[in-house]
Formats: structure tokens, sequence, C-alpha cells
């Protein structure tokens, strides 16, 4: 009985309206930005939105989108992929979706988009690329998306440092370089004839040191659209955040560069943490950065409590031992922690598994629409997405998502396999007739 008495303590009003309150400013925090940048070849974009609506109209479902893209050999992949990665992930969120459902179908929705930018870039037959590092601000929740080697990094309000995306240079990437040679390139140093090497190591053909990125069509399929994705839920305290090109990082730590604009505001944040990577290395690539602070609502101040008169025994109670029961100790029990929560993280290039979801198939798929591209496709046109993996077997007839032929081909590629034979293909497209009728039972 005495067990059962203390699992089932009565939650004090405060307790609630103290919950009540967090909820309310985690559903609102106020977003700060500022950008700087120093231009060597003009190729480094950046995208600043806020007030971007999920459901169109309300003007209550805001989120934010930050965004630096930084183009090599040409400007042409980082100005196409700012004026349409946005579309090309909001065209991947399923409808209908809640708020906690709609934050958690992010990560898939960014791959496609992703996917798609490149696939759709490519086929304008242009040569440049271009890294990508994109964050998606809801409420205390921020997910980034990113290719290549431009960095994005939160100091949390209680002053810890993480890391939000990933470098995809081959030199310091080892398991991106087992992807390549498990696929069929080759990683090596530039070969200046006679044995000497020199420079950094590059996949090839083509000689990108990335093995990340939109566009590159001329460097071959190795090179890929596929982002890591970290989805993080802030504290109440808030935070801040850095996104910058290579010409910062490789230039400054980042902690020098937290540092050097501790206690700034944001626009002049950017432009110290530019002009510090600018006088450590002087101005050899373009240099980049964007500073977002994320700053809950200020908790309204508690009234004061009317003045009490001092009597007998005062000294004694303030000094008296607390009970077990005393509201520290409830409010310890009951309030939950309030620390910075990893909720996703994924980086790995097969979209076989980054398409993958648990979403009821309602939901999450859309009935004859490629998950990638979003082009319709007939019922006998669509191909799993698992087709070719191990567990492909194991799957039920209609287990998407399905892509249709071309970006089915463009994920073979990728992946370093041969594309499917004619009647592979055509077996397999039943697989999609089959998923879409039962699809529409299930929901």
């Amino acid at each position: 009985m005495m067990a059962a008495t203390r699992e089932h303590h009565t939650v004090p009003l405060s307790v609630l309206l103290k919950r009540e309150l967090a909820s309310e400013k985690v559903e609102k925090p106020e977003i700060l930005y500022g950008q700087a940048c120093q231009s060597k070849k003009g190729e480094d974009f950046t995208l600043l939105k806020t007030e971007c609506q999920r459901i169109v109209g309300d003007g209550i479902t805001t989120y934010s989108v930050f965004g630096l893209f930084d183009g090599h050999n040409g400007s042409a992949a980082a100005i196409y992929t700012k004026e349409n990665l946005l579309n090309n992930f909001i065209a991947a969120m399923p409808p209908d979706l809640n708020r906690d459902e709609w934050v958690a179908a992010l990560p898939r929705a960014l791959v496609a988009g992703f996917v798609k930018t490149d696939k759709d870039f490519q086929q304008r037959a242009r040569t440049s690329g271009t890294t990508v590092t994109f964050a998606v601000i809801e409420g205390l929740v921020i997910t980034v998306a990113s290719v290549g080697d431009s960095r994005c990094i939160l100091e949390s309000a209680e002053g810890d440092l993480y890391y939000l995306s990933a470098d995809h240079r081959l030199e310091c990437n080892e398991e991106e370089r087992e992807r390549i040679t498990a696929s069929g390139g080759e990683v090596g140093r530039l070969n200046t004839g006679g044995g000497a090497e020199i420079g950094p190591l590059r996949c090839w053909p083509g000689g990108l040191c990335l093995s990340r990125s939109i566009g590159d069509v001329d460097v071959g399929e190795y090179i890929v659209p596929v982002p890591y994705v970290k989805q993080i839920k802030l504290s109440t305290g808030g935070g801040r955040l850095i996104i910058s090109s290579d010409g910062v990082w490789d230039a400054l730590s980042d902690e020098v560069a937290l540092d050097c604009c501790r206690g700034m505001p944001v626009e002049a944040a950017a432009a110290q943490i530019v002009k510090e990577a600018v006088q450590v290395k002087g101005l050899r690539d373009d240099t980049t950065c964007i500073v977002i602070d994320i700053v809950p609502p200020e908790k309204p101040a508690a009234p004061l409590p009317p003045p009490k008169k001092l009597g007998r025994g005062v000294f004694k109670s303030m000094f008296r031992k607390r009970s077990p029961e005393s509201s520290s100790q409830i409010y310890k029990e009951y309030l939950e922690p309030d620390v910075v929560e990893e909720l996703f993280e994924e980086g790995s290039a097969m979209l076989s598994e980054r398409l993958d979801t648990k979403y009821p198939l309602c939901k999450m798929f859309k009935l004859f629409i490629c998950a990638v591209c979003q082009v319709e496709i007939k019922p006998d046109e669509g191909i799993s997405i698992h087709v070719g993996s191990s567990d492909f077997g194991k799957l039920r007839p209609w287990d998407g998502p399905f892509l249709c032929s071309s970006c089915q081909r463009e994920k073979e590629a990728m992946e370093g396999k041969r594309p499917l034979g004619g009647t592979n293909s055509s077996s397999l497209r039943v697989f999609f007739f089959l998923r879409s009728s039962l699809a529409l039972l299930s929901c």
C-alpha cells in the first residue's frame, strides 16, 4: 500500500501551470539572424526566410528556413538550389499532418527534396556543383540537412557545443571513402607524374574532393546528393546557430568562432566571424557566415507576495528541516528535464534507408506519385525503393515508397549498381499496383 501511495502523488496546480508556460515558450521563440560575406569568386549564396507557413493561410503554424550554398566550378548549381530546394522539400511533405507528425516527417522530405533538386539540375547539363547546409527551425526543433563541407554548429543556452552537420570531405571522412571504393570509384590524390601525388584526396573520375554535393554532373555518379540529417530539440533557454562556408572553417575552430562573437547581436557576430577568418588566412575563398539566435519569449515576472508580519517562531521555521514532501521535491519529481534532446540522426547514402518510414501509408505516401520527383506514376509503372536491398524478400508487396523509372535509375547509379533489366522491372512494378489498392483500403 505504501508503494502504491508513493507512485500516485497528486500533481500540484502550480506545477501544471509551470508546464503550460513552458509549452507556450516552446511554440513561439523569437528568431534573430544576421549574415556577412567577403566574396572572392562570387559562388556563395544564402537563403534566409522566416514566417514560412506549414498550413497556408493560417498565419500561426510558421517555421523558418536558413540555407547556405557554396558553389564550385561556377555559380549555376548554387543559384538553382537556392531557388528550388525549399519548394522541392515542401512538395515531398505529406498533406494533413499535425505538428508532431510534420516535424517527424522532415528528415525524409529533406532527403527527397535534395535528390529531386540534384536530378532536375543535372538535366540542364550544367557542370557546376554546390555544397548545401539547410536548416529548418520549427519552435525549438532544429532540423539540419547537409552535403559538402560547409558546417552548422549550435551553442545551447547551457554553453554546450553541438555539431548539426557532417563534413563530406574525402580527406577526413573514412566512411565516405569506403562507400565510393565499394561502389567502383577510386579515391586518391592528384598525380603530377613520376609517382608524385599532391593535394587532398579526390574521387575519380572527376577529381572532386567532396563525396556529396548537388550538381557536379561531370564527376561521376559516386558524388551523391543524399544529405546527412540531424534533428534536435533545444532547451527552453534557446541557443545560437552558426552556419558558415569552408572559408570560415578552414581558418577558425568551432570554439574560436563562438568565442570571438559571444555576447554580440547577430549581425555584428556574423561580421566578426568573417573578419576573424579573413585575418587568419586572407581572402582565399568566398567566406560566408549566418548567425541565428533562437530566443524564447521572456517569462513574465512573478508577482511579489504580500508582505507578512514577522511573528514568533519565524526564524525557527526558516531553518527547519524540510519534509520529503516539500514543494521543491515535488517540482523535481514532476517537471521534465530542460536539456537539448537529439530526435533524429542519419547519414546513409542509401535511398532505401533514407526514404523508409514508420508512418501509416495513407499519411506518408501519395498514391501514384514518385517519392522523389513527385511526378504522377501509372499503377503499373512504380518500382519499390527497396528493390535490390537484402530485406526486399521480407517486405510486403505494397510496402513503399515507390519511384518512377527515372528516379530508380538515379538511385541505382548513386549506389553503383547496374540498371534493372526490362524483365525484372516489369515484374516489380506489380508491387506498386497491389500496394496502391491495399493502401486505399487501409486508409
